[in-house]
């Protein structure tokens, strides 16, 4: 090593490492060694390690390219990697097929449902689809589908008017039953029309019919006929559900649904200065107007448990009277025996107990006072006299003299009923039997 001062030649002569530049800077006062003459300082302006004013860089030196050789590819760790095409492709491939099946078959099913689509019949049922007629036979539709065929439409003409009213075929033959106020006007003329329930007609003629009870039974000319099955009225209870087939408003092949909604409903029926209708009634929520009077109500069974007569309404009239939940039918037991009785003798027997009766009796108390009692008739010859106060019947309460007749008539003659009267102060019981009219 050498600082420069001492160094020798190769000949042992000592020389100056670095001669000193000519037109140099002046050597410092006080004699020493001039900064430009000096080796350390003859390139300070370059040297970096030398001057610490100057800027500081390492130069590496770059040598000479080869051209035989290629360049080593120079790689940033930082720098981010290249993406790769394939997953992309693939992703964007299987998305695609994705939505177009998707798509397709969205598109299929609107088509199918909308009735949209090219060729083909609309509408068409997919194989094994199952058909209306397969519903359950318990079901309403199932009831409902059974009866309809056994169920008409009865068109009258008469008297400067057409009516329309609805009825139930009851034997095989040919005989339907209806209510009286339907046929009403064929007094006259004595025949009506019948629509089934496919549409085809067949002319009716009146066989009989028993004002009071509003029953009639009329013979169609047609045979190989479905008739109803029927159920028995004593049978059903509050709260069982029924429904109401007929012709409303004369809408064919109406049937409506409800439940019972009370029984032994007493009804007083009848225009004024008219016949005057009595019944104890099946009272049903189901809703009926005007054209359902004829036609059968039905248990959850597809049995005919009455016939619906009548309806109750706050409208001034009948010509604007609609339903407004409360109907009543004649039970199918008491419309039976009097269809029964004008079949085979052409006219009904009508139910009697033997008395007349007044007003609600006046004592304060329920029950009908009866007013008189015929010799030899049921109530005379079970005991009760003129003056009694007739409480119940058969467990009924009898409020109005509406009510003794509507129950009475409920029964066939020859039934035998349990009454409950009071005489003066004490009350008593009697087993009357009932009897049928001398008319």
């Amino acid at each position: 090593m050498t600082d420069g001062w001492k160094w020798r030649q190769p000949d042992g002569s000592a020389t100056p490492a670095y001669p000193p530049p000519s037109g140099g800077p002046p050597a410092p006062p006080g004699g020493g060694v001039s900064p430009a003459s000096s080796p350390w300082w003859s390139d300070a302006l370059s040297d970096p390690w030398r001057d610490p004013r100057t800027p500081a860089a390492v130069v590496v030196p770059i040598p000479p390219a080869d051209p035989a050789v290629a360049p080593e590819p120079v790689v940033d760790p930082d720098a981010p990697a290249p993406r790769r095409l394939g997953p992309v492709l693939l992703v964007s491939l299987v998305t695609a097929l994705l939505a177009g099946t998707l798509g397709g078959g969205l598109g299929y099913a609107l088509a199918v449902r909308g009735g949209i689509g090219s060729g083909g019949e609309l509408g068409a049922p997919a194989s094994g689809a199952p058909a209306l007629a397969n519903r359950p036979a318990d079901s309403l539709a199932g009831v409902a589908e059974r009866l309809l065929p056994s169920v008409v439409t009865v068109q009258v003409s008469g008297g400067g008017g057409f009516s329309v009213g609805s009825g139930f075929v009851a034997t095989a033959d040919g005989y339907v039953i209806t209510n009286d106020h339907v046929v009403e006007a064929t007094a006259r003329s004595g025949s009506a029309t019948v629509v089934f329930s496919d549409g085809t007609t067949a002319s009716a003629k009146v066989v009989g019919k028993d004002p009071e009870s509003d029953i009639a039974v009329i013979k169609v000319g047609r045979g190989g006929l479905v008739p109803v099955e029927f159920g028995d009225s004593e049978a059903i209870a509050v709260g069982d559900p029924v429904l109401a087939i007929g012709s409303p408003l004369a809408l064919a092949n109406t049937v409506t649904a409800g439940i019972v909604s009370a029984l032994d409903r007493t009804i007083q029926a009848g225009e004024p200065g008219g016949q005057v209708r009595y019944y104890a009634a099946i009272q049903t929520d189901a809703a009926v107007n005007q054209g359902n009077s004829g036609g059968p109500l039905v248990d959850s069974a597809g049995r005919v448990v009455g016939v619906n007569s009548v309806i109750k309404s706050l409208a001034p009239d009948d010509q604007q009277a609609g339903n407004i939940g409360l109907a009543f039918a004649i039970p199918i037991n008491q419309a039976k025996r009097v269809t029964r009785d004008i079949i085979d003798t052409g006219r009904a027997r009508r139910t009697v107990i033997g008395a007349t009766v007044t007003d609600a009796a006046r004592t304060g108390g329920s029950g009908v006072r009866l007013s008189s009692v015929s010799d030899g008739g049921p109530a005379a010859g079970a005991g009760l006299r003129a003056g009694d106060v007739v409480l119940k019947i058969d467990g009924h309460p009898l409020a109005e003299a509406t009510d003794l007749i509507a129950l009475v008539r409920k029964y066939a003659p020859g039934a035998v009923v349990t009454v409950e009267y009071r005489r003066g102060n004490s009350n008593q019981k009697a087993s009357v039997t009932l009897a049928a009219d001398a008319k």
